[in-house]
């Protein structure tokens, strides 16, 4: 009987050690063009947390259409981290749910944004319809590509980088929103996300050109379809500081606030920003960024709290049920 006490026993704790040492998994809800970002930074980081803790880690991904991705959160996804472009998103956690603190952005450098980046163009080679700057969008017989704002944090940039564009010309809001009406009678189609934009203009070949985040513009142009796009850089553009945050109601459910920390964490290493940069997205890091700044021209940017006071201001006012967005796209036809 001992005997067998004692296999019991040892059963037992061998089963306890292999769940001890089991592989975490996490889950990064994250927008939609940095799913190869994150396939990086995901190899990277589970390689580095092993070679110092000794224990594995796995990250899984989810993508999409940034507000879209928090609705998701909201609604039950189990995201242990979220890492999405606009802070609107992560409020939403906040309050919808109470998810995660309030005061999230202080948690981590920088209001929690290890990066940054701005909307840009691209177009096809040689520029044939000779686009340089905001207004160019609003000339007839342009097709502007752009993701649609109500659904996409990248589409909402371009929105808000257009308006702010008007304004610092002196343009009052009426004239403001003329500006955009104008813009939006040349959107041939309105995706959810920016991915999805992307893959109108370059492989579906609608449009003259597709207003993006620098990163995606910098992708396509270094990618395979260099021959057929180039970049342009308007005269200024909205400043994007896309945050991260832990999910901190998911993390303590599952067990995994370590693990999840230490993933946001790693953003802010040399190695993480490293990664970044390759991503054609501007790191925090200034060393990193010395490196590689010849990669990123300089650019005259505002931020929404210049222009707008506040993200929640510029939601509730633009992209608001019956805000001037609404107003936009309610004349586009």
């Amino acid at each position: 009987m001992a005997v067998h006490n004692k296999l019991v026993v040892g059963v037992a704790l061998g089963i306890a050690a292999s769940v001890a040492h089991a592989e975490t998994t996490l889950l990064n809800v994250s927008y939609d063009v940095t799913r190869e970002l994150y396939k990086d930074i995901d190899a990277a980081f589970v390689a580095d947390y092993k070679k110092k803790t000794g224990e594995t880690v796995s990250v899984r991904q989810s993508h999409g259409a940034s507000s879209a991705q928090a609705l998701s959160v909201t609604q039950g996804l189990q995201a242990d981290v979220v890492t999405m472009n606009q802070p609107n998103d992560i409020d939403l956690l906040a309050e919808r749910g109470q998810l995660v603190p309030a005061n999230w952005r202080s948690r981590l450098p920088d209001a929690s944004a290890p990066y940054t980046t701005t909307m840009v163009f691209l177009v096809h080679k040689g520029n044939p319809k000779n686009i340089k700057d905001w207004s160019d969008l609003a000339r007839p017989g342009v097709q502007a590509v752009i993701a649609n704002p109500k659904t996409s944090g990248n589409g909402r940039y371009a929105y808000l980088a257009a308006w702010g564009y008007k304004k610092q010309q002196g343009a009052s809001d009426a004239q403001a929103q003329d500006f955009e009406k104008a813009v939006f009678r040349n959107v041939p189609v309105l995706d959810t996300g920016g991915r999805g934009a992307t893959t109108t203009f370059t492989q579906r070949g609608i449009g003259d050109v597709l207003v993006t985040f620098e990163n995606e513009v910098g992708l396509m142009s270094a990618g395979p379809g260099a021959k057929d796009f180039e970049a342009v850089y308007p005269s200024v553009s909205l400043l994007a500081e896309p945050p991260v945050s832990i999910v901190d109601k998911v993390v303590d459910k599952r067990g995994t606030r370590k693990e999840a920390q230490a993933y946001l964490d790693f953003l802010y290493t040399p190695a993480g920003q490293e990664i970044i940069a390759q991503h054609h997205l501007r790191p925090r890091n200034a060393d990193v960024l010395a490196k590689h700044a010849s990669e990123f021209r300089p650019l005259k940017t505002f931020t929404v709290e210049q222009m707008f006071g506040s993200w929640q201001k510029a939601q509730q006012t633009h992209f608001a049920d019956g805000g001037t967005f609404d107003q936009v796209v309610a004349e586009k036809n």
